[in-house]
């Protein structure tokens, strides 16, 4: 019976080679977050219109893209798109678009929920006070929205670098694939997976504590 014997200087020597895909993942992540957060806000203005019409186009849209894996969409948008429109699409737009489409539905449905959270007392208060409609949403709803879904919020841009990795399967230069790349070269898969892992946790989870903090400020606000 072999004996399987660690080999972390392969991790070692190639650690520039990996760490170039983290460029990659931070990039992808960053712009999925901002068009993500865009995109939420579209959806929720649509999701709260008084025209019927809109309001079930923007929930048939959300719901299908939520009840839809997210692989699935990304090869879509890769592979679909260009027979459909006779376009060519690069790979790191395709993973971008796919990523931010979908966070947008979950992301829209948290600044819903921070909206209604917000007690209709409040707004009635300020109707009494005289306040515009813009003035109640910017100063009345608005600011309690925020503290609302900040800690949900945080809690996306967990799960879109963890979604990130996702871009691989497109041959997007990320973290995931300098791994896949170098664990086929190498044949040490054990090793340069498992350190991919180390890098991902590094990164989320200060993010993590972060939420759990914020968690706790929102509550004793609310208190």
């Amino acid at each position: 019976m072999s004996t399987y014997t660690f080999r972390w200087d392969v991790v070692w020597s190639n650690l520039p080679f990996l760490l170039s895909g983290l460029k990659g993942t931070l990039a992808i992540s960053a712009a999925t977050l901002v068009l993500a957060m865009l995109g939420g806000l579209v959806l929720v203005s649509l999701d709260l219109s008084k025209w019927r019409l809109v309001r079930s186009i923007s929930i048939t849209f959300g719901e299908l893209v939520r009840n839809t894996p997210i692989l699935i969409q990304l090869l879509w948008y890769y592979y679909v798109l260009p027979i459909s429109f006779g376009i060519d699409i690069p790979a790191m737009f395709a993973a971008i678009l796919g990523l931010s489409i979908y966070s947008s539905a979950f992301i829209g449905e948290v600044y819903r929920a921070g909206i209604q959270g917000v007690p209709k007392g409040h707004v009635e208060a300020a109707k009494v006070l005289g306040l515009s409609k813009l003035q109640t949403f910017t100063r009345i709803v608005l600011p309690q929205a925020f503290w609302a879904s900040l800690p949900p919020l945080a809690s996306n841009f967990v799960m879109l670098i963890k979604y990130s990795s996702l871009a691989s399967v497109l041959s997007v230069p990320e973290i995931t694939r300098r791994a896949t790349e170098l664990s086929s070269a190498t044949f040490r898969p054990l090793e340069i997976f498992t350190a991919v892992a180390v890098v991902y946790f590094i990164i989320c989870w200060p993010l993590t504590l972060t939420i759990r903090w914020l968690e706790r400020r929102t509550m004793r606000l609310r208190k």
